[in-house]
């Protein structure tokens, strides 16, 4: 049953579910205190009656012990006069009843109890012998042993009591449930219309794929949501520009190695129907392809480390010495002619190994590829700090604030192999890691890159944070 209930409710709009959930709790609260209420009146009413018959007996205890049979000589006038019924209950199960009263008090075993024990007193609701609904009281008589003394009187005028508060009280919390419901109804349309908003921003933006924030007002809840919805849209349309624009530089620059190849492949397929090429022509050509192709597959595995999601592999604690070692067996392999003067103090960082060794391994290709014959690349990690110098040309100071943006080539590197993504990609790592990246002159004039990371001197250093 429950299980349904709760399969109906999933079914509803938010707006009737909530008023629905509303008046129920409501109507739940009303129903448990007004039963409260008139159970605890009931039981008040219920005690005083029972008081007031326990004294009337204890003053008929001493003309009942005078005069059992007749019990002390009341008469069905007097019982009248009182609104009350006597009889009294000996031990072995005998009862006395007034002489003319017509209509007795029907007697159970509590009276007889009281009788048998002559101790305490009974108090209980029952009939009389026309079936009048009594309540009835028994106390032992103290100057007869195994004889109780019982009185009743009747509950019509408490039970009209007892009806006319039901009533009562049922009318104010029908009432007070109606109230409830319509105000359970206004609360919810007032406090869900800014998630009705919100809902209609998200179905807009859907329809439209128009990533505008939305409105934010106020300090709730649901302003917490919108923030956080703004927040994703945000990042959205940041990660649809950045797609956009990888798409548009990558179109950009793939046309030229594409036309450039399929030039050179179409004036083979002309030599190999004509023959008009000669030998070294063609020898030429086909080392123009091949190192088209080379740049080409270089390109394509840069776009793809570009385009890549953040949060596709998993950092782990790294020594970023060994990062900067296996990056520079691979320079020392691309520039034998060159040295390399390195200075590397212990720095421990939390991040994608492969990828830092990316971003240091593209630092290095830059001064291997501008540093002369014979040229000094200095590879220096001092604290958090990573610093590559060259010899080279260095970087004019109208394109330093370029130098990682994608496809920026100087016009010193026009004629030069690469694609114009290196750097980019050293940025985008760094950054990811929680990093900065700076380009500058070294002292000796050539370029010089400092790559900044946050981490450690030492393992135990950080990892202490995430322990605390």
């Amino acid at each position: 049953m429950y299980q349904r209930f709760r399969e109906w409710l999933s079914t509803l709009p938010l707006q009737r579910r909530v008023s629905y959930l509303t008046t129920t709790a409501v109507a739940l609260a009303v129903a448990v205190s007004s039963l409260a209420g008139w159970v605890s009146v009931r039981a008040s009413l219920y005690s005083s009656l029972d008081e007031e018959l326990v004294e009337v007996a204890s003053s008929l205890t001493a003309p009942t012990a005078q005069d059992l049979s007749n019990l002390g000589g009341l008469t069905e006038r007097t019982l009248r006069a009182g609104n009350i019924s006597v009889a009294a209950v000996r031990a072995d199960g005998r009862v006395y009843y007034v002489p003319d009263e017509r209509e007795h008090l029907v007697l159970g075993p509590e009276e007889l109890a009281v009788a048998r024990l002559h101790f305490g007193h009974s108090a209980r609701s029952g009939e009389t012998s026309d079936g009048a609904v009594y309540r009835i009281v028994a106390i032992p008589v103290p100057e007869l042993g195994g004889v109780a003394l019982v009185v009743g009187r009747p509950l019509g005028g408490t039970a009209a009591v007892l009806t006319s508060l039901l009533v009562v009280v049922a009318t104010t919390g029908l009432v007070g449930v109606a109230l409830a419901a319509g105000t359970g109804l206004a609360v919810a349309r007032s406090g869900l219309r800014p998630v009705r908003q919100l809902s209609g921003e998200v179905e807009r933006i859907a329809e439209t794929k128009d990533l505008r924030p939305v409105d934010v007002s106020g300090a709730a809840d649901v302003a917490v949501l919108a923030r956080s919805f703004n927040d994703m849209v945000d990042s959205l349309a940041a990660s649809r520009e950045r797609q956009r624009r990888l798409i548009a530089d990558a179109g950009h620059e793939l046309r030229t190695p594409l036309t450039s190849l399929r030039t050179n492949v179409d004036l083979l397929i002309i030599d190999a129907r004509t023959s008009m090429l000669k030998e070294g022509d063609r020898l030429a050509i086909l080392g123009d392809v091949q190192g088209q192709l080379g740049e080409f597959t270089k390109l394509v595995g840069d776009l793809v480390q570009l385009a890549r999601d953040e949060g596709e592999a998993t950092p782990e604690p790294l020594d970023f010495r060994h990062v900067v070692t296996a990056a520079l067996e691979r320079a020392r392999r691309r520039g034998p002619s060159l040295d390399f003067d390195v200075e590397l103090d212990p720095f421990f960082v939390v991040g994608v190994s492969a990828d830092l060794e990316r971003a240091v391994t593209n630092l290095l290709d830059n001064a291997v590829k501008w540093s002369p014959p014979g040229g000094t690349v200095r590879v220096q990690l001092e604290g958090n700090r990573l610093r590559v110098a060259d010899e080279g040309p260095g970087i004019a100071e109208a394109d330093l604030p370029h130098v990682f943006d994608r496809f920026f080539r100087a016009d010193t590197a026009r004629t030069t192999p690469g694609t114009g993504l290196g750097l980019s990609i050293v940025a985008q790592v760094v950054h990811q890691h929680g990093g900065v990246v700076r380009a500058g002159r070294s002292a000796q004039g050539g370029a010089e890159f400092t790559m900044v990371l946050p981490g450690a001197r030492s393992s135990e250093a950080l990892e202490q944070p995430a322990r605390s």
